[in-house]
């Protein structure tokens, strides 16, 4: 068991768990180093959309996805019909935590940080994260500090590739590959390097979650409470809690300990083929109809826009985007119509029933009521699918609007709307559970921790 500060704290470590969830952390399992750090704890609010790609980058501005203008990992770049473009952290224009720390004269350790690709100059080390294209890449701020991490791990891992495969175990022994991997080497340079500030985030929990869920829920559709990957879930946890304990253990004993994650996990019931939809409700129009029974990425078709109302991107929301006359090359919508048939457009996609013709809860949101700013190309709605138990699905082709199975793979999980929040500050008190925690709340505590005062954010 590890041993906890009771100094006053200086400096700050954040562990960032991606698609950790509440009710495992905090309830299932049996996690004793994670659970000596509940001073404080509860669950965070994630982003909206609650995706690793804009959350990450929320949590460490303290801006929404709005006011970032990054609505998902691949976004419309300006409003004509060409595809939607990967973003990596160059579409991230805000401050982020680390460069008010380095601001005040303090050192930082980011340690892959999802949507730090390319690096940004820091007052510290900098080892990106998640959308790194490889180890020829230049992932490290300074760049000699890519020849320490490369001698430690000749192939350092940014991800495991290929997530959604039936292999599974192949699958499992990556995962944990990967986790070990970039494991030794954000604890070798915790203890190596000066710092004030430091953030390590681990990727493969949300791989894990999409590739094991059905083993580990027993209400997941697919669930065999006999199979092999049983504890697969369990195990994963465990790993990481004794990882967590032995970096506290290495950190100063003026170290306030934070662990955090992106947004939550739930159960995949299905899929709610988006554009196959509005193709047959009519709002998406075809040059010719798409082949049923072979799946067509909508990049793929050959969309007649004079004709077309709306259209949509899949994954684990649904984006849907209105053809607006003087916005895109060929809108259709009339701009004094716009709000009316958006209204029109939120009531019929909530209306859209589940795998066995129920009722799902979908909720469709405006990005004027949900962001501070908009900037970007926004979505003309944002789409939870039954509460988020489904997915969008943007190809066509499906024979059914609603499907079992994923278009991209096999995916066990879908997000939602918490993560975790845990902090165990030795200058304080413990508060116990807390509940309101907003995930743009984790970095002015941060800096609130450190005693650096900003402008608060509006």
């Amino acid at each position: 068991m590890m041993r906890l500060f009771r100094r006053k704290p200086k400096k700050v470590m954040l562990i960032g768990l991606d698609c950790a969830s509440p009710d495992l952390i905090f309830h299932q399992l049996d996690l004793p180093n994670i659970r000596q750090l509940m001073s404080s704890w509860g669950k965070l609010e994630s982003s909206i959309p609650c995706i690793t790609v804009p959350a990450w980058a929320s949590m460490t501005t303290g801006r929404d996805a709005g006011e970032l203008g990054v609505y998902g990992f691949r976004n419309r770049a300006d409003y004509s019909y060409n595809p939607m473009t990967v973003v990596n952290g160059s579409a991230i224009k805000a401050k982020r935590v680390w460069d008010y720390i380095g601001e005040a004269g303090k050192d930082s350790l980011v340690m892959a940080v999802p949507q730090t690709y390319p690096p940004r100059p820091i007052r510290g080390h900098l080892l990106s994260g998640f959308l790194t294209p490889g180890i020829s890449s230049g992932f490290t701020y300074p760049a000699i500090f890519k020849q320490e991490v490369l001698k430690l791990a000749p192939a350092y891992p940014f991800d495991v590739k290929d997530f959604r495969t039936d292999d599974k175990a192949a699958l499992l022994q990556r995962l944990f590959d990967l986790r070990e991997t970039q494991f030794k080497v954000a604890f070798h340079m915790l203890k190596a390097k000066p710092w004030d500030f430091f953030m390590h985030v681990d990727i493969g929990l949300d791989r894990l979650h999409h590739g094991f869920w059905r083993f580990h829920d027993p209400t997941h559709r697919f669930h065999n409470p006999n199979s092999p990957f049983k504890n697969a879930v369990r195990d994963y946890y465990t790993l990481l809690d004794e990882q967590i304990g032995q970096m506290v253990e290495a950190a100063p004993d003026n170290t306030a300990v934070m662990i955090v994650s992106d947004h939550g996990v739930k159960r995949m019931d299905g899929g709610i083929c988006l554009n196959e939809w509005l193709w047959r409700e009519g709002w998406l129009h075809l040059e010719a109809p798409p082949p049923q029974g072979t799946l067509t990425r909508f990049e793929d078709l050959c969309v007649d826009w004079r004709k077309t109302r709306a259209w949509g991107a899949g994954g684990y929301y649904g984006r849907v985007f209105l053809n607006v006359q003087g916005r895109e090359p060929s809108g259709v919508i009339p701009p004094e119509s716009y709000e009316t048939i958006r209204d029109e457009l939120a009531t019929q996609l909530k209306s859209i029933p589940g795998i066995h013709g129920d009722s799902i809860n979908t909720c469709v949101m405006k990005p004027q009521e949900i962001y501070r700013q908009i900037n970007g190309v926004a979505p003309d709605l944002l789409v939870y699918f039954g509460d988020l138990h489904y997915r969008a699905i943007g190809s066509l082709g499906h024979n059914a609007v609603v499907v079992s199975s994923n278009d991209t793979g096999p995916d066990d999980a879908n997000h939602d709307t918490h993560g975790v929040f845990i902090l165990h500050d030795p200058q304080s008190k413990s508060e116990g559970e807390i509940t309101g925690m907003n995930l743009l709340h984790i970095m002015p505590q941060i800096l609130n921790l450190m005693g650096i005062a900003i402008t608060p954010i509006t």
